[in-house]
């Protein structure tokens, strides 16, 4: 069963717009979210070089103007010291007047300066107003190593205990004991609050709980991947939706050769709910496109099809050798290359064909020219033959030797005859054989006309005939030698069928870019049945004078084919007491 190309191309368009759509749909749903995640981290390690680089080139002074630099995408980014603290954090910090320690540490405290992102972050500590100077408060933590580590706080008599480090302080419990548990009753003293610039960073509750669980893990020195480069996914529940974030840590080496930590958080939630947000919208556009996909591949294909219908149309009818039809070029691609060579080709081939036709109709006119040629030949040579082969006997038998000179002037006669009638054949075949060329010049026809007039002058006297010239002194653009052949013809036809004492007027007339040329001889009529046959070969208008006039017969033939090489329109009609030959010459 064949397959039209329409649907090929629709069923091919088709199916490829299709698997665009599912390639974007499964890179999207599937792979995009694991290459964001990825890019994400990539993008964040880079930023915490640069953080470090830019620390490392203020030679590890305060870098809050440098975090705030690189805090944008939904990224916190901090320093912290080889004890897990987050350097340079005074500006968020509680001062409290010990006033008892109910689980005393090693060393007596009088004031305790704590940063505040241990138990609330900026916005929980702006809506809690009991954090405030002169209030009591009840904290406690773990000491290990001379540093003391808050896990939990109340601050005022209904105070709730902070909640935000209770794992923490259970890990704490269990692994470093009760012994190193430390209680503290004070007062506020005083409260240190960030600029708007730097208080981004105590902003994520989850971030700052990483931080303190990283000062525990720090302490307790178990977790050996926090001392190298690491990554972990961290989750938060909000509004009962997971929230995703990637939690980074990369050591270097600080003031006085420490190990600090640069560490980071940078949140996944947008592309978790923009893949969310696409498989509910892939089926909404999946329906669209697919509409769209089937109709514009319907017309994609019909207008791709349509020139190469018309193309297998066209070659159909060449290959029956029919030129009658071009294909249309439209388009400037490699269909419209391909019309334009199949257009190309087709004129070739239609031009070689008229050519080879052209040559075959020239053979064929060249064969009918030779056979004509000798059935001319032989007819016209039967009498001067017959002639001649008389005289021949005569003399021969000296039936009449007193005539002899009179038999030998009659041979001579019909030699001479022969040889003309042989010139003028071989000139009207030559003309006939399609090979002839025609050189053009310009020349003065009535120079020419004078010229012919002349050489015709004693023929004239002889009859005594009147010659009257009408002529202009026009240059003409034509072969000379063959239009005073033709001239010569034309004139002496006049004189030959014109009465004695009549006359001829031979005249030109100036015809836009044209020039008539007339022959007119008084005194006689050609009969109309004759004038379309008197340009035939061996065609007299007097059959009974053809052997004395002394003409062949092929003197209008030759001027015909003379006339039509050169393109130029002749005729031939009685006038009102004779005969008018005329024909047109180009101006020069």
């Amino acid at each position: 069963m064949k397959i039209g190309i329409v649907l090929k191309l629709f069923s091919f368009t088709t199916g490829l717009c299709m698997l665009i759509i599912a390639t974007i749909f499964i890179g999207q749903t599937v792979f995009f979210k694991k290459y964001y995640e990825n890019q994400k981290v990539a993008n964040t390690k880079e930023r915490m070089v640069a953080l470090q680089k830019k620390y490392e080139e203020a030679k590890f002074s305060n870098v809050s103007n440098l975090k705030q630099e690189f805090y944008r995408d939904a990224t916190w980014m901090t320093i912290l010291d080889d004890r897990g603290r987050m350097l340079y954090s005074d500006d968020f910090t509680l001062e409290v007047q010990v006033n008892k320690q109910l689980n005393p540490m090693k060393k007596e405290t009088q004031v305790l300066h704590l940063p505040l992102y241990y138990f609330f972050t900026i916005d929980e500590i702006k809506k809690d107003e009991s954090v405030k100077v002169g209030n009591e408060i009840r904290l406690g933590g773990f000491e290990k190593d001379d540093t003391f580590i808050p896990t939990w706080v109340v601050i005022g008599d209904e105070g709730q205990r902070s909640k935000r480090n209770e794992q923490l302080d259970n890990k704490l419990r269990r692994e470093l004991g009760n012994q190193s548990q430390a209680t503290f009753l004070g007062t506020i003293k005083h409260v240190e609050f960030p600029t708007m610039s730097s208080s981004y960073i105590y902003a994520n509750s989850l971030f700052l709980e990483r931080i303190v669980s990283f000062q525990g893990a720090m302490a307790m020195k178990k977790p050996p991947r926090m001392y190298t480069e690491s990554t972990e996914l961290v989750e938060e529940n909000v509004d009962g939706e997971g929230v995703r974030y990637k939690f980074l840590t990369q050591p270097f080496k600080g003031p006085e050769g420490k190990t600090y930590y640069m560490v980071a958080m940078t949140s996944l939630q947008p592309v978790s709910e923009a893949v969310q947000m696409l498989e509910g919208y892939y089926i909404y556009l999946i329906i669209l496109v697919l509409l769209l996909t089937m109709l514009l591949s319907f017309y994609y294909s019909k207008r791709i099809a349509r020139p190469l219908l018309q193309i297998n149309k066209t070659t159909q009818k060449i290959a029956r050798l029919d030129f009658s039809e071009m294909v249309t070029v439209h388009s400037k691609d490699e269909i419209g290359d391909l019309s334009k060579n199949i257009n190309e080709l087709s004129s070739k081939l239609q031009s070689y064909i008229e050519k080879l036709q052209d040559d075959i109709e020239r053979e064929k006119q060249l064969e009918e020219t030779r056979k004509e040629f000798i059935a001319s030949v032989s007819h016209e040579l039967k009498t001067p033959l017959s002639i001649m082969k008389s005289c021949v006997s005569i003399l021969k038998d000296g039936v009449a030797a007193h005539k002899s000179d009179h038999y030998f002037n009659a041979m001579e006669k019909e030699v001479d005859k022969m040889d003309m009638l042989i010139v003028d054949m071989l000139e009207l075949a030559k003309f006939e054989s399609g090979t002839y060329k025609i050189e053009l010049e310009p020349f003065y026809i009535d120079e020419v006309i004078e010229q012919v007039c002349d050489q015709l002058s004693w023929e004239m006297d002889k009859k005594q005939l009147q010659l009257d010239r009408e002529l202009d002194h026009v240059q003409v653009m034509s072969n000379q030698n063959r239009i005073e052949q033709v001239l010569t013809n034309f004139i002496t036809n006049a004189i030959r069928y014109t009465p004695e004492r009549e006359r001829i007027i031979v005249s030109i007339i100036e015809e836009n870019e044209q020039v008539k040329v007339c022959v007119e001889n008084k005194g006689t009529h050609i009969s109309q049945s004759q004038l379309d046959k008197i340009w035939d070969r061996f065609y007299r208008v007097d059959a009974a004078r053809k052997r004395s006039t002394g003409g062949t017969g092929l003197g209008l033939a030759i001027s015909k084919k003379i006339l039509e090489l050169h393109g130029s329109s002749y005729s031939v009609h009685n006038t009102e007491d004779g005969v008018l030959f005329y024909f047109y010459l180009k101006k020069a």
